[in-house]
C-alpha cells in the first residue's frame, strides 16, 4: 500500500514487488563522469551484427529490424513460464574499478545487469517502458574480478521485451572477448523415473550457459547448473554429458554419467505410515495438523476418531466443523495407486473455548479489513476516523515510518492541515479511536508501506523498533501493529535456504521484535500482515537466491516470519494485486485480476506448500480464520481491480466449493476470515462498492 498517487502508485508498486536488485554487498554507487581511461567494453552493444558476442537462454533472443533505437539493429526476446529469456555477454574488466552499464529498451518488466564482478548481482529495471527508455546503473568491481557478465532479461510468462544501444563504459580499453569457460564437473544424476532423469552439476566461473547431451547428441541448453532431461523410454540405461558455454563458444565435455530409467510398468509398494504428525493452534471449531511427506505418497487420509473425514495431497490440512472446548484424536495415512498405508501415531488435540486462537483479540467471524490514509491523503481524499463507516472491523492506520531504513525508529505523523483540510485535532482523532474500539473495532499501526522501507539489521534497531512502536500504540490506543513490509525491508541472506530456522538479520529480529511486542500486550495484542504475492506464494517456485545463487533474495521472503509467529498471528492479508503472474500449486501461472487468481493464491496459503518446491520443507497450512483476501477498492487504488462479481464468484468457491472454474482447490473453508482491501479512502472516493459487496455477501 502506498502514498503516491494512483498512476505513479501503480508503476512503483509493480517496481516494488519484482524486482531483481539485490541488496546485501550490491556496490552500487552513485554515476560519475568516466575516467581517461574508460572505453567501451560492450560487443556488439547495438545487435548491428545479429547476436554476434551475445547468448540468450532458451534460445529466446533474435536479431530484429524494427523497433531500434538507433542504426538498423535490436534485440527482442521473449520469456517464458518457467524461462526469463535472460540475453548476456561476459567481458573482461579491471579490479576496484567504476563502470557505467546501460541500455536502452522497451516492453514490461525489462532488467538490465551485471553480476560476477561484484559481491552480488546489481541490477536495474523498469515496469513498463512502452517508448525508449534508458536504464543505467553504476557498479564498483571487488579486489579480485577479472570478468564481468553483463545481461537483460524480462519476467517470467510476460510479453517479449527489446533492447538497443547496450553500453558499458570503464577501464579496459575496449571491447574483450571472453575465453572459453572450463568444462563443468561434478555431474552427477538424481532419482530417475520411467521418462525422465534430473541431472545437477557444479556451476561454472564465465558460464552463460549449459549445453547437455545424451548418448552424444546435444538434447537442450540451460541457463543453471541443473535440468532434467524428459522423453525417455523406461527401463533404458543412457549416457549424459554437460558443456558450457559463453559467447566465446562452447567448453570440452565434462566426464559422463550413467542412469537408468525405472520401468514403466512398475507398480508403486504401498507408501509407508506418516510420522511426525503434529497439531497447530486450535480455534473452536478447527485443528490445524502437519506431518512429514512420504515418499511415494500420492495422497493422505485423514481420520478423527477412527473415522476417515477428509483427504488431502499436501502433508498439512486443517480439520473443521468441530465442536468448542473439545478433545479429539487424529491419525493420517499415505495413499498412492498401490493402495494406503498404516496409520500413523495418534495426536490429541483441543478446541478452543473462545475464537481466534492466541493471535489476538476477537474478531466477527468474517471481518472487512481496511487502510485508513492517516498521514496522507493519495488523491482520494482524507477521511476523519469518526467518519469511517462501522462496516469496517479492523481499521489500519497507514503508516508508520522509520526515520531512516535501519535506525528501527518508528515515527506516525498524521496528516496536515496543508494536505488535508479536513484533519481532525489529535484529541478527536484519538476519541474517535476509543470509540471505535469501544464499538468492538480493531485500530492497528501500520508500519511500511512504499515508502516506509523498515531493515532491523542489527538487535540495536530491533529495540528501538520495540520501543517506538509501543510508544505509538500506547500514544494513540491502538489494539496492535499491521506489518506491510514492501520493497526491499525483507531479503534473505545467501545460503539461508530454510524458512524453519532462518539465520538473516533482518528477518530473525523482526521475529523477535514482533513476539517481544505481543508479550508485551498479552492476548488481546492484534498482529496482522500484508505481505505482496511476491514474498509469499512465490516461495513455491523459488526461495531466496536459491540453491546455486542469482534468483532475487526476496523471494519467499515472508515465509519465514509467518512460520515463527503463526501462534501469535491474528490475520495474514497478501496483497492479491499489483502483481506479476504466480504460479500455483497446480503448477501453472495464474495472474491478477480475477476470480481465478484469488482462489489459486488463497488455496495454497490454506492448504500448504513446499517451498522452492522441496517436500521436505512444507510451508504449513494457516486456519481459515486467520486468512483474509486482500484487494484494491476500485482501479485507482492498484493494478489487479476484481469486480464486485468475481469477489463474490471467489467467495463461494473458497467457502461453498461451487463456481471454481477451472481450478481445483485442494478444500472448502467455510470459517475463512474475510477480505481486505487498499483502501478505506479509495472505496468511498468510489461510492463504497467494496462495502457493500461484503456486508450483501455477509450480512
Amino acid at each position: 500500500m502506498e502514498r503516491t498517487t494512483a498512476r505513479r502508485r501503480r508503476l512503483a508498486r509493480v517496481a516494488a514487488l519484482l524486482s531483481t536488485a539485490v541488496l546485501a554487498g550490491a556496490a552500487v554507487l552513485v554515476a560519475g563522469p568516466a575516467g581517461a581511461a574508460d572505453g567501451e567494453l560492450a560487443a556488439n552493444g547495438g545487435f548491428e551484427s545479429g547476436l554476434t558476442g551475445w547468448s540468450c537462454a532458451a534460445s529466446s533472443g533474435q536479431a530484429v529490424s524494427t523497433p531500434v533505437h538507433t542504426g538498423t539493429g535490436a534485440l527482442k526476446a521473449t520469456p517464458a513460464g518457467s524461462d526469463n529469456a535472460q540475453c548476456s555477454q561476459t567481458v573482461t574488466v579491471q579490479p576496484n574499478a567504476t563502470y557505467t552499464l546501460s541500455a536502452w529498451v522497451q516492453g514490461s518488466y525489462v532488467y538490465l545487469g551485471e553480476s560476477g564482478a561484484t559481491a552480488s548481482p546489481v541490477t536495474t529495471w523498469t515496469p513498463s517502458a512502452a517508448t525508449w527508455q534508458k536504464l543505467s546503473l553504476t557498479f564498483t568491481t571487488s579486489a579480485t574480478a577479472s570478468t564481468a557478465t553483463i545481461f537483460l532479461h524480462g519476467w517470467y510468462g510476460q510479453p517479449a521485451y527489446v533492447v538497443d544501444d547496450v553500453s558499458l563504459v570503464g577501464p579496459g580499453g575496449g571491447t574483450t572477448t571472453p575465453t572459453i569457460p572450463a568444462a563443468p564437473t561434478g555431474l552427477k544424476v538424481g532419482t530417475a523415473t520411467s521418462s525422465s532423469v534430473p541431472l545437477s552439476w557444479t556451476a561454472v566461473s564465465g558460464a552463460t550457459g549449459y549445453a547437455v547431451y545424451r548418448d552424444g547428441t546435444k538434447v537442450s541448453t540451460t541457463t543453471s547448473p541443473s535440468t532434467t532431461v524428459s522423453g525417455l523410454a523406461a527401463a533404458t540405461a543412457y549416457s549424459f554429458q554437460v558443456t558450457a558455454t559463453n559467447a566465446a563458444g562452447e567448453s570440452a565435455k565434462s566426464s559422463a554419467v550413467s542412469a537408468t530409467t525405472a520401468s514403466g510398468g512398475t507398480t508403486p509398494t504401498v507408501p509407508a505410515a506418516p510420522t511426525g504428525l503434529a497439531a497447530g493452534t486450535t480455534t473452536t471449531s478447527s485443528v490445524p495438523l502437519t506431518w512429514n511427506a512420504v515418499s511415494g505418497a500420492t495422497g493422505y487420509a485423514v481420520y478423527r476418531d477412527g473415522t476417515k473425514v477428509s483427504t488431502t495431497t499436501s502433508p498439512s490440512t486443517t480439520v473443521s466443523g468441530l465442536a468448542a472446548a473439545t478433545a479429539y484424536s487424529f491419525q493420517v495415512t499415505a495413499t498412492n495407486a498401490a493402495g494406503e498405508s498404516a496409520k500413523s501415531s495418534a495426536v490429541t488435540a483441543t478446541t478452543a473455548t473462545s475464537g481466534g486462537g492466541t493471535g489476538g483479540g476477537a474478531l466477527p467471524t468474517h471481518a472487512l479489513v481496511g487502510y485508513l490514509h492517516a498521514s496522507f491523503a493519495n488523491g482520494a481524499g482524507y477521511v476523519r476516523m469518526a467518519d469511517v463507516p462501522s462496516s469496517w472491523d479492523v481499521i489500519d492506520l497507514a503508516f508508520g515510518e522509520p526515520t531512516s531504513v535501519t535506525s528501527g525508529d518508528i515515527r506516525f505523523t498524521r496528516c496536515k492541515v496543508s494536505e488535508c483540510p479536513n484533519v481532525e485535532s489529535d484529541a478527536d482523532f484519538k476519541a474517535a479511536i476509543a470509540a471505535k474500539r469501544a464499538a468492538g473495532k480493531k485500530v492497528l499501526l501500520s508500519i511500511g508501506g512504499q515508502n516506509g522501507q523498515v531493515q532491523l539489521t542489527t538487535t540495536a534497531a530491533r529495540d528501538a523498533f520495540v520501543s517506538s512502536v509501543s510508544t505509538i500504540i500506547d500514544t494513540w490506543g491502538l489494539d496492535g501493529v499491521d506489518i506491510d513490509f514492501e520493497g526491499h525491508s525483507l531479503s534473505l541472506n545467501t545460503g539461508d535456504n530454510d524458512f524453519r530456522s532462518p539465520t538473516t538479520p533482518v528477518v530473525v529480529n523482526l521475529i523477535s521484535a514482533l513476539k517481544s511486542l505481543k508479550a508485551k500486550y498479552g492476548a488481546g495484542f492484534v498482529l496482522t500482515m500484508a505481505p505482496e504475492t511476491f514474498f509469499v506464494q512465490n516461495g513455491y517456485q523459488y526461495y531466496g537466491s536459491g540453491p546455486w545463487g542469482g534468483q532475487d533474495p526476496r523471494c519467499g521472503a515472508y515465509l519465514p516470519v509467518i512460520y515463527a509467529l503463526r501462534d501469535d498471528l491474528t490475520l495474514l492479508h497478501v496483497q492479491d494485486y499489483n502483481s506479476g503472474s504466480i504460479m500455483g500449486l497446480d503448477d501453472q501461472y495464474h495472474s491478477m485480476g480475477g476470480a481465478d487468481f484469488h482462489i489459486a493464491m488463497t488455496d495454497m496459503l490454506l492448504t500448504g506448500f513446499p517451498v522452492a518446491k522441496d517436500t521436505t520443507k512444507m510451508f504449513p497450512a494457516l486456519r481459515p480464520d486467520q486468512v483474509a483476501i486482500g484487494l484494491p477498492a476500485n482501479s485507482y487504488a492498484g493494478n489487479g481491480y476484481t469486480s464486485p462479481a468475481d469477489v463474490t464468484t471467489t467467495l463461494n468457491c473458497l467457502t461453498k466449493g461451487t463456481g471454481c472454474g477451472s481450478y481445483k482447490t485442494h478444500g472448502t473453508w467455510p470459517g475463512l476470515r474475510g477480505l481486505m482491501t487498499w483502501s478505506i479512502n479509495w472505496d468511498l472516493y468510489n461510492g463504497s462498492p467494496f462495502t457493500k459487496n461484503f456486508d450483501a455477501y455477509w450480512p
